[in-house]
């Protein structure tokens, strides 16, 4: 040791000592600001926060001949004492009042931690010392009991079991693991209800799963391999699927912005036992793979904004999956896809989308909608007329293979078709729908940029002119093409039989029903014009040399004038579409009247020559050709009344002499005026028959 005056040597023996003296004050030190030298957790937990009550002893420094104070009070509300009263005190008032959290406890301090406001009594102020306790987690200070055990639940919903200074991740037993389709993955235990910070997992979400996975087994069939991206990967369920059963037919890519679900994934692909790609490299628990190695069971994890990752890099397979609606990733998503790529996306924003909040439907959609008894289609339609012009802005067609709203969302997904002239002719197809408000009878807009005086004139009802005021309303732009592929889906269908998809294959029959607008009675799994077709699972199937949905050979694109012929060939064999739309029975039905089932009904519309199937949007919904006079004229023939000692079982003969199947003119349609009649005091009802009232007008 060098001073200014004079150099001064110390001995070894004091430098010793001293040293000594040093190891042996760092404990008590320590004491005033850790939990345990033991402890797991980080060294900066307040001294309230102890294991055992002697912990809390020794902060006190308990002899029998000395005078100590608490170590959780102030010297003016406990005041220094000998040590079998200040063990009372500790024990009775602080450990005995306090919150239990994996074997800590946050035992009540007194000191003056929290800062409080003091009390003005006239000209004196009040100092007051509130009681409270530290968090293990996060060192906040909460004043009631109550309100303590609260806080520390919600860290534990949102997995947060160490201190947010701790590197060490959360231990294992406070995850969930939840197995679906072979696929194991970690939840937190409040997966389904989430904080903003925490990753999302939804199990009515299943179904939409299962859908993806057989429109990217489809693909895979088609080209191999594919690169995919699941953009919103939140637990990674949906990607860790894909490379588990599909293999080495695709590269799987999640992306997720939020660090914790990033941290979720890697985990979750290690209990799957799939190796991690990051930044060109792959782990898997410490493991590295070479460059020159090539791994089916690898994922690669990104951190990244969606649209971020979809602009620098380009995928054959999309599926965008974000809170609410998917608009703000449309365009990012079309701009680098593969030419004969699918996306595919999956809306939440029902209570836009069925015409619950129309102003949000119009901000994010640019769609004008209202409530009709085919919401569900109509909302179908307005994602995919967003999705066609955010194509056509990259000068992309799309062809739409599916299109399905059920309850909790909607999917659609469509196959991009790069081209100006493509894009041409689906931008085409968005059009406006003109809506009757009395009858629902609906008709999209013709053609063309002529003013028409009259648009009303285009639906078949002529409730503008026997109705006062306007009648109708104008909505969308809509998407009025086919909303269905029917080789597409049944090769879906295929593909859920194959690997076991229970829950996709019903609604997959009816889609494929929809699709070629049959009944379930003479519904088959393969089109009459197929030449060449193999059986698999009792499935039948083109094979990929006559199929017109295969673009590829051996993982090779054919050239242009092919696609050109099979594009042609494809919509020859399509060429009769589902109508648009569908009627809801119970809508139209008859008050006092008894309808007939409604695979009978489906019956009868099929004997009266008009296309007509069930539809997944609705259970009580029609998917028909017939015009709406139609098809109240059928409904009411073979509904029968329900008041006791009416005609047996059968038809209604309906007077006059209409006969079913013909263009019956709709002023001149008899029709049952609000057909309840009126009740006389037997309670025997009437029904009351008029020419008056027009059909399509009537029984609202």
């Amino acid at each position: 040791m060098k001073s200014k005056d004079a150099d001064m040597k110390i001995p070894e023996s004091e430098l010793e000592a001293e040293d000594r003296g040093a190891e042996e004050e760092r404990p008590r030190e320590s004491d005033s600001n850790i939990l345990d030298l033991s402890s797991d957790y980080p060294r900066d937990k307040h001294i309230s926060i102890q294991r055992h009550l002697a912990d809390l002893e020794k902060l006190a420094d308990l002899r029998d001949d000395e005078r100590k104070p608490c170590p959780l009070c102030p010297e003016e509300k406990f005041k220094a004492c000998y040590s079998h009263k200040l063990h009372r005190h500790l024990q009775n008032l602080h450990w005995k009042v306090s919150v239990e959290f994996e074997g800590y406890r946050m035992c009540i301090c007194h000191l003056s931690c929290r800062p409080v406001k003091p009390n003005l009594v006239g000209d004196q102020t009040l100092s007051k010392m509130g009681a409270h306790y530290h968090c293990i987690i996060c060192s906040a200070t909460i004043v009631r009991r109550t309100d303590m055990i609260g806080h520390i639940n919600r860290h534990v919903n949102k997995g947060e079991t160490e201190s947010r200074f701790s590197t060490v991740r959360a231990p294992k037993s406070s995850y969930k693991v939840v197995k679906e389709s072979a696929t194991d993955v970690q939840v937190l235990p409040n997966h389904s209800t989430p904080q903003k910070t925490d990753s999302y997992f939804n199990p009515k979400m299943k179904l939409n799963r299962q859908l993806i996975f057989c429109a990217l087994a489809v693909l895979a069939g088609e080209r191999k391999p594919i690169e995919c991206l699941d953009a919103f990967g939140a637990t990674g369920i949906m990607g860790l699927q894909w490379a588990k059963h599909l293999r080495s037919s695709v590269k799987v890519t999640i992306n997720d912005c939020n660090e914790n679900s990033v941290t979720m994934i890697k985990e979750n692909c290690h209990l799957n036992k799939m190796k991690v790609k990051l930044n060109s490299r792959e782990e898997d628990n410490g493991e590295t793979v070479g460059n020159g190695e090539e791994n089916s069971d690898t994922i690669e994890v990104t951190k990244m904004d969606a649209n971020v990752v979809m602009h620098l890099r380009s995928f054959d397979f999309i599926h965008l999956d974000p809170f609410g609606t998917s608009v703000n990733y449309l365009d990012s998503a079309f701009r680098n896809v593969r030419n004969l790529g699918i996306v595919s996306l999956t809306s939440t924003d029902i209570s836009s989308l069925y015409a619950k909040a129309q102003h949000v439907a119009l901000r994010h959609y640019g769609c004008n909608i209202v409530r009709t008894e085919y919401y569900k289609e109509l909302a179908a339609r307005a994602v995919i007329a967003a999705v066609t012009r955010a194509a056509a802005r990259c000068n992309k067609g799309i062809e739409v293979l599916l299109a399905v709203a059920l309850e909790h969302f909607v999917l659609v997904v469509v196959r991009v078709i790069r081209g100006p002239t493509t894009a041409d002719d689906s931008a085409k197809k968005v059009r406006y729908l003109i809506h009757c408000q009395w009858c629902e009878e609906r008709v999209f807009q013709k053609e063309g940029n002529m003013v028409e005086e009259n648009p009303y004139q285009q639906l078949p009802c002529d409730c503008h002119g026997s109705m006062p005021g306007k009648t109708a309303v104008l909505l969308g732009p809509l998407w009025s093409g086919a909303l269905f592929n029917t080789g597409f889906l049944r090769r879906m269908l295929l593909e859920a039989v194959q690997y076991g998809l229970d829950e996709a294959q019903p609604l997959l029959k009816t889609l494929v029903c929809e699709a070629e607008c049959t009944t379930p009675k003479h519904f088959s799994t393969h089109s009459p014009g197929d030449e060449n077709k193999q059986e698999e699972c009792g499935v039948y199937i083109r094979t990929q040399n006559t199929s017109a949905e295969s673009y590829l050979v051996h993982g090779k694109r054919k050239s242009e004038e092919v696609l050109r012929s099979a594009a042609k060939r494809q919509r020859a064999e399509h060429c009769a579409e589902h109508p648009p739309f569908y009627y809801n029975v119970h809508r139209h039905s008859i008050k006092g009247m008894n309808m007939p089932k409604l695979n009978k009904f489906l019956n009868y519309l099929s004997e009266a020559g008009y296309r007509v199937s069930r539809t997944h949007f609705d259970p009580m919904g029609v998917r028909t050709n017939a015009p709406l006079v139609q098809f109240k004229t059928i409904l009411m023939k073979y509904s029968t009344p329900t008041y006791v000692g009416a005609q047996a079982e059968g038809p209604v003969h309906l007077p006059g002499e209409i006969q079913v199947g013909e263009e019956v003119p709709a002023a001149a349609v008899m029709k049952v005026e609000e057909a309840e009649g009126a009740e006389d005091k037997s309670g025997v009802a009437t029904t009351v028959f008029t020419e008056s009232y027009p059909t399509h007008c009537a029984a609202e």
